[in-house]
């Protein structure tokens, strides 16, 4: 980042926050942080685990959304059939929908008594239909040539995947995956749906027991900010590492 950057970058954070003063100011709100600050310890306990559910769901985000993307590639049409309905399907209904019917039927069906495991793997399901998206653009933005060249060299599938295919693709769609991760993070909020403790209901539960609603969301917003924020700074990095003529 350049001084230029980091000047205008700065003033237009000047700007946003005189902004934010202005209208906090108009509100002739009374505020009563002593009240929050007593339930910071429960605060800070729906952060944590809204980090743990994140990670998780990243991981497992990433592999499934991978077998999905390399799924509608393959020659085989069932295969790739199955894979295509379920990623339209999935991107085709609300989330808040797939959780209410994921762990109220199909999660009570096979006895999945544990909130915060079946808010991991149900949020696994939808994020990867996005994810495997993000990825199979990559992959068919790679040229038919290096496809041909490989199979010239006598490569076979799987090792033209893994060495060739891969490794460029996931350089083109850092930037989409590193925007669909902080929605991954952002979309973990509606967990609470299903009974999940993580931020955003441990502020909902803060903010009713205090009766002050700003003092709680403000810094919820925040919170939400210093898990995303890093994950696009990561990958702008990446991105400049890796970029290729």
């Amino acid at each position: 980042m350049n001084k230029r950057t980091a000047l205008l970058g700065a003033f237009v954070f000047a700007l946003l926050a005189l902004a934010c003063w202005h209208i906090l100011a108009s509100l002739r709100y009374s505020w009563h942080w002593e009240n929050m600050w007593e339930q910071r310890e429960i605060l800070l306990r729906g952060w944590l685990l809204t980090i743990g559910i994140a990670a998780a769901a990243l991981v497992g985000t990433l592999v499934l959304g991978l077998v999905l993307a390399a799924g509608q590639e393959v020659r085989e049409p069932v295969t790739r059939t199955v894979c295509r309905v379920y990623v339209e399907v999935i991107r085709g209904t609300p989330l808040l929908t797939q959780l209410l019917l994921g762990y109220y039927v199909i999660g009570a069906a096979f006895r999945l008594d544990d909130k915060v495991l079946a808010g991991i793997l149900l949020l696994v399901c939808f994020e990867a239909a996005y994810m495997a998206e993000i990825l199979r653009g990559g992959v068919a933005s790679i040229e038919k040539a290096q496809w041909d060249a490989a199979t010239a060299l006598g490569l076979s599938r799987a090792q033209t995947w893994r060495f060739i295919i891969l490794p460029q693709a996931l350089r083109r769609v850092l930037p989409g995956i590193a925007g669909q991760s902080a929605s991954l993070v952002k979309d973990s909020s509606l967990l609470s749906v299903i009974g999940v403790a993580e931020f955003a209901k441990q502020t909902d539960l803060a903010v009713s027991a205090t009766s002050s609603p700003l003092e709680g969301y403000i810094p919820m917003a925040l919170g939400y900010l210093a898990l995303t924020l890093p994950l696009s700074a990561i990958a702008r990095r990446w991105e400049k590492k890796w970029r290729t003529p």
